[in-house]
């Protein structure tokens, strides 16, 4: 059988009872607090207190969503205003003879296309599965202009120094980091960057498309 209790109390007043072999002691320093205690033998009691002022656990918890709410808007902040934010580039497979791609990302890029500013240099990184054995690896770069490949200078070809640990084994995941300097001289314009590493045997160890522009 359930059997309900509601007492209305007021400020300073001090209740002692004992509810189901329950001893209940609550001293209370808020005006008009209403303690509702219901329940049954089986269940238990259940106690629920209503005031109206916000409790300091509710308060805690707002406090530390607020802060964690700012944290993200500085990290927003800080990428936006150019600081070194890496994105994951939307790209494309042109021919991965001998690795699988898993990701691309450069650095600074906060929207896509990323945008190259002349004069500066952005990180390019590559994720990749060998599926090969090869003691070296080169990287040829192309922008993709009008449907016309013009060779992109880097400033080293060798990806043995670019982040990768040769001589390249399969099945093992490489990581390929260099950086990718902008011509002051260059014109302002949208393109695609063609970008391969080739194993010993000149085959592709990855080779990826992907759409920047230069301002």
């Amino acid at each position: 059988m359930t059997e309900q209790k509601a007492v209305s109390l007021h400020r300073g007043r001090h209740l002692t009872g004992n509810t189901w072999g329950v001893k209940t002691q609550v001293l209370l320093n808020r005006r008009h607090l209403n303690l509702v205690i219901q329940g049954n033998k089986k269940e238990g009691v259940v106690a629920a207190l209503k005031t109206d002022t916000e409790s300091p656990q509710r308060v805690t918890h707002a406090h530390r969503e607020r802060n964690m709410d700012a944290r993200s808007g500085f990290i927003v902040v800080l990428c936006l205003m150019g600081f070194t934010c890496a994105v994951p580039v939307k790209y494309i497979d042109c021919g991965s003879a001998s690795g699988k791609v898993t990701m691309v990302d450069i650095s600074p890029c906060d929207s896509q296309p990323c945008k190259l500013h002349r004069g500066q240099s952005s990180s390019v990184n590559v994720t990749f599965t060998s599926d090969v054995e090869s003691q070296t690896s080169t990287a040829v770069v192309h922008g993709i202009i009008a449907g016309l490949p013009v060779p992109f200078a880097i400033p080293n070809a060798d990806g043995c120094k670019s982040g990768i640990q040769c001589p390249i084994h399969k099945p093992q995941v490489y990581h390929y980091a260099t950086e990718l300097p902008v011509k002051s001289e260059y014109p302002t314009i949208k393109l695609v960057v063609e970008w391969e590493l080739k194993d010993d045997k000149k085959n592709d160890l990855f080779c990826v498309k992907f759409p920047v522009q230069i301002v």
